[in-house]
């Protein structure tokens, strides 16, 4: 059921549920206050901090406590009436699923008409997928050869201004200028505004091409054969990325993950990939000055050639959106995790792709999801997935309880099942078309689950190697998280972040909390945002700041 959203500006509290227990504390709410909703008064008798959460009946020791209309804790004691819902008075809880237990689903589809014939400005790939952006990769199969992937990308960085403004070696150098000179340097800093710009945009030297993306990792050789597996697949999701438009591999030779195996996965998924593959084995070349100077000069041509591409007008229905939070806080799941849910909604049923990944912060949501699987067979995989990554949890002392951070906790998220309710509004609510495992690729549009850690940097990577060509990324507490492939458009959960921390956050969601913006408003307008990065018209913040996060998820246990 969507969300109950009041439309008054001065409101102070949120009911989001008909069935909930509880209500959210919109701003400081002090004891003694009266609070009324829906005929209903409440009497506060404790004060409760904005974004937590307060009983508006009394709950009993053992008691379920209800969120989102589900089960999202237990009382550990009496929770009287008016009384804040802590750590100290309720633990997580979920609800039980099972295929069994799945109901019929209806969604009932947006207006798309204003969205009908828009288009965005991509590259077209001859798999026919579309790229928001035109990156060339160069990646090492194995950890030995992550020096020689930083000298690659410090030369053309440095010769080409893909990098970043040098404004804290200036610092550093002002700083020993002035030591020498017996000055005082602790009158030094830095203005807001100096090096904010990011590198020259579009390039001088190569303005259709986008950037030169360095991955490093610490897998290729010593770990297990999954591990070696597991990085072959997410290489090559990367490499299959439509925002790829060629790649230079670097090998040492002896290792693991090889060339063979890069290949397979890649052609596993793309049978027909084409894209320019270069490759550069340590051992065979001898020094490492022979490698790396046909390497350079392979991959100098290899941009030469992928300049001449040019972006087209391209149709809604070839984004593939990844759509993740981090830094949750009490208002993610009602504002900028809703806000997602209605962009989600309406791109799906113009024929996109949207990738709904973090499964442990699904806990608690699985029947919603599995009653909304099309297909039974993708709500068993589903459950599947779910039980053995909790199971696998348990069996090393962990379980997806232990998910919420310290930060997630002190601004309202106090179990991982009330998280979880909230991260789960960014898929909306329209039918999953698919379930996918770790780098799986969507055959067809729609909303799709994928398996993913909730750790901000797996995921996202995740999301990059099955297909994303921009995600959306939530954050109520702030990070500066990007991706390497994919760019990265960061949404405040309220305004008070997009004010104190501006140089991250691309997106402010904050409206829906004051009451200036309904949900529908903001998801529109986020759209539109949207567009205008996929088109290449607008750098995220991300970007601009080369936060090109990448790390591999090796299937241990990370919640």
């Amino acid at each position: 059921m969507p969300l109950q959203m009041s439309e008054n500006l001065e409101r102070r509290h949120l009911a989001i549920h008909p069935k909930d227990n509880v209500w959210v504390a919109l701003r400081h709410l002090d004891a003694g206050q009266s609070l009324s909703e829906a005929g209903k008064t409440i009497n506060l008798n404790t004060a409760i901090p904005a974004k937590h959460k307060f009983a508006i009946v009394p709950i009993p020791q053992g008691g379920a406590v209800i969120l989102y209309g589900i089960v999202v804790g237990k009382a550990l004691e009496p929770i009287g009436e008016g009384e804040q819902v802590t750590t100290r008075n309720c633990i997580h809880q979920a609800q039980a699923y099972s295929i069994a237990q799945r109901e019929p689903f209806t969604f009932l589809a947006p207006t798309t008409e204003k969205w009908a014939g828009r288009t965005f400005m991509g590259y077209s790939r001859s798999d026919g997928r579309v790229g928001t952006r035109n990156y060339w990769l160069v990646l090492p199969l194995v950890f030995c050869e992550n020096r020689n992937i930083q000298m690659m990308k410090e030369a053309f960085d440095r010769e080409l201004g893909f990098g970043q403004p040098q404004k804290y070696r200036d610092l550093v150098r002002d700083l020993l200028r002035t030591h020498h000179a017996g000055g005082d340097v602790s009158s030094l800093s830095l203005s807001e505004a100096e090096g904010q710009e990011g590198p020259p945009f579009p390039n001088p030297h190569f303005p259709q091409v986008d950037g030169i993306r360095f991955l490093t990792h610490e897998m290729g050789c010593g770990g297990t054969n999954r591990d070696c597996q597991t990085l072959a697949a997410v290489l090559a999701g990367c490499c299959v990325n439509p925002n790829v438009a060629g790649i230079t591999v670097l090998s040492l030779g002896c290792q693991k993950t090889t060339l063979d195996d890069l290949q397979a996965e890649i052609v596993a998924r793309s049978p027909h990939f084409d894209k320019p593959l270069y490759y550069f084995n340590q051992q065979a070349y001898g020094t490492e000055t022979a490698m790396l100077a046909a390497a350079i000069g392979q991959t100098f041509q290899g941009l030469v050639k992928i300049n001449q591409l040019q972006r087209e007008p391209q149709p809604l229905h070839k984004l593939c959106v990844g759509l993740k939070c981090g830094g949750s806080d009490g208002f993610s799941g009602i504002s900028a995790n809703p806000s997602l849910g209605v962009l989600s909604d309406i791109l799906v049923s113009l024929g996109a792709t949207t990738l709904l990944a973090e499964f442990p912060e699904l806990c608690g949501v699985e029947q919603e999801l599995i009653n909304r699987c099309e297909d039974p067979e993708d709500a068993e995989k589903f459950i599947a997935l779910m039980t053995s990554y909790a199971s696998e949890a348990e069996a090393v002392g962990a379980g997806f309880d232990m998910n919420p951070s310290k930060g997630n906790i002190r601004d309202g998220l106090i179990t991982d099942a009330m998280k979880s309710a909230g991260a789960a509004r960014k898929g909306g609510y329209a039918p999953i078309r698919g379930v996918l495992e770790y780098t799986g690729q969507p055959e067809r549009g729609g909303l799709h689950l994928l398996c993913t850690p909730g750790n901000d940097v797996l995921a996202t990577s995740g999301m990059a190697a099955s297909g994303a060509n921009v995600i959306l990324f939530t954050t109520g507490l702030g990070t500066p998280t990007g991706n390497a492939l994919a760019p990265t458009i960061k949404i405040a959960t309220h305004s008070a972040l997009q004010e104190r921390m501006p140089d991250i956050i691309d997106f402010d969601a904050g409206g829906i909390i004051s009451g200036k913006e309904t949900l529908q408003e903001n998801g529109e307008a986020l759209l539109e945002r949207l567009l205008s990065v996929a088109s290449g018209t607008l750098r995220t913040h991300a970007e601009r700041l080369g936060q090109d996060d990448f790390i591999p998820w090796r299937r241990d246990i990370n919640l």
